[in-house]
């Protein structure tokens, strides 16, 4: 959504006798000269200068310098890894070396690796160091936050440009789900659980993107399908959740079908945005006419107006330009049920339903008549 500057901070001072708002723009042209992100800035600082104009707390002002600081240390060290897709695996410190479970969480790790999808975990040790030792140090990314027991960073990040410190739990979680193409878990304690479900109601919630959420158990493993049962028996049959909900999650038993999940995601999905009123769809094939008169019977329920609209990039979203070449499909998203829109990406994924480029047309008009 486009951003609203905030004319009551501005109007606020200009009451007080102070015409900050002004001043405060003039500074940042200095060092930012023509960034279109100057109005954001301008409201940053002038909520800062409100702030210790009221100067009601040091312990607030003390959280505030330190989020502040935390979050822009992780925008700047995380920029060298823009575009390159990223999966946050979680589960239990705990896990010895000698466990399933260890070996499984090393496995998904390599895996992840070879499909160049960078782990990012906690950075501590047991799934979190066997994820990244399977991944290696080029494919990790370590959040690690400081406790009196267990956390201490795993071999393969500790002392690189790779591990990110955090002190506040808070926004080292922004940062595990912000930075996610999609999330893994393997079983854990409290900490898992409250990764799992805080995750799930983001999704839910429209809070956070769409993107693949993944439960890996050893084989014949219960944690995890015991969870779900749970979720089945008491949220969704008291309507707590809406039966599509559970879409939002699956249970695997490998490290490969967990990375295949992964990958069939992303396999036409891109990315989606808001974009005013509409929901917009990025996808890597254009999808063909049938498929598409298809989905405005199927998936009509999604739409709150209109139908679906499929179009080429047109110059609307100006500040993502380099996503200029991908397919885009409209519509007005309920914003309510994402679980149904998880399996509207599952049909767009599904190769059968792309158009066929001229080369694959013709490629496919010189193939033999096969004779039975």
């Amino acid at each position: 959504m486009p951003y609203q500057p905030n004319d009551l901070l501005s109007r606020h001072f200009e009451e007080s006798g102070h015409d900050l708002a002004s001043k405060v723009e003039e500074q940042l042209n200095l060092v930012s000269p023509n960034s279109p992100n100057i109005p954001i800035y301008r409201d940053m600082i002038l909520t800062v200068l409100r702030m210790a104009q009221e100067d009601h707390n040091r312990w607030n002002a003390k959280i505030t310098l330190q989020a502040l600081r935390e979050l822009e240390h992780a925008f700047r060290v995380l920029e060298q890894f823009k575009g390159r897709r990223k999966v946050t695996v979680f589960g239990s410190a705990r896990t010895p070396i000698e466990h399933p479970l260890y070996g499984l969480a090393r496995e998904l790790g390599a895996a992840l690796a070879r499909s160049d999808l960078m782990v990012i975990t906690g950075a501590g040790g047991g799934i979190m160091a066997a994820a990244h030792e399977g991944a290696g140090l080029e494919h990790s990314l370590g959040f690690n936050i400081t406790l009196p027991f267990e956390q201490h960073a795993n071999p393969t990040v500790n002392g690189t440009t790779n591990l990110l410190p955090f002190h506040f739990f808070f926004t080292r979680k922004l940062f595990f789900v912000k930075e996610a193409d999609a999330l893994v878990l393997c079983p854990g304690g409290f900490g898992t659980l409250d990764e799992a479900l805080e995750v799930l109601t983001l999704i839910q919630t429209g809070k956070s993107p769409l993107v693949p959420v993944v439960l890996l158990d050893a084989p014949g493993g219960k944690f995890w399908q015991g969870a779900l049962d749970f979720i089945h028996q008491q949220l969704e049959e008291n309507r707590y959740i809406l039966p599509t909900d559970m879409k939002l999650v699956s249970l695997v038993y490998s490290a490969e079908d967990a990375v295949e999940q992964i990958n069939q995601f992303y396999s036409n999905f891109h990315s989606s945005r808001w974009l005013k009123h509409q929901f917009v769809i990025r996808m890597n094939h254009k999808l063909s006419d049938d498929a598409l008169e298809h989905m405005q019977g199927a998936f009509a329920d999604l739409c709150l107006s209109d139908h679906f609209h499929q179009h080429a990039y047109n110059g609307e979203e100006h500040d993502e330009p380099q996503f200029s070449h991908l397919a885009r499909l409209a519509f007005t998203f309920n914003a309510r049920d994402h679980g149904r829109l998880r399996e509207l990406v599952d049909y767009i994924n599904l190769p059968e339903n792309w158009a066929q480029s001229k080369s694959q047309a013709q490629q496919r008009t010189r193939e033999p008549l096969k004779v039975t």
